[in-house]
């Protein structure tokens, strides 16, 4: 594998992207960004996937 990412892969990714996700961005105080993606590869996720699943359990233990 390793290809090269093509002009029409490109185009059907950016078309999902628009189509089912949303883009969250916020600041955290310098030098937490290393700390949290530091957690978050002992967990062996992206930093993105491991804020979505703490979130998605805070949500779990509200309802």
């Amino acid at each position: 594998m390793g290809g090269k990412y093509t002009e029409a892969q490109k185009k059907a990714t950016a078309k999902y992207q628009k189509e089912n996700t949303e883009m969250v961005s916020f600041r955290v105080p310098k030098g937490k960004k290393a700390e949290y993606k530091a957690l978050a590869d002992k967990t062996g996720k992206s930093l993105s996937s491991l804020i979505i699943d703490m979130l998605e359990e805070k949500l779990k233990e509200e309802h």
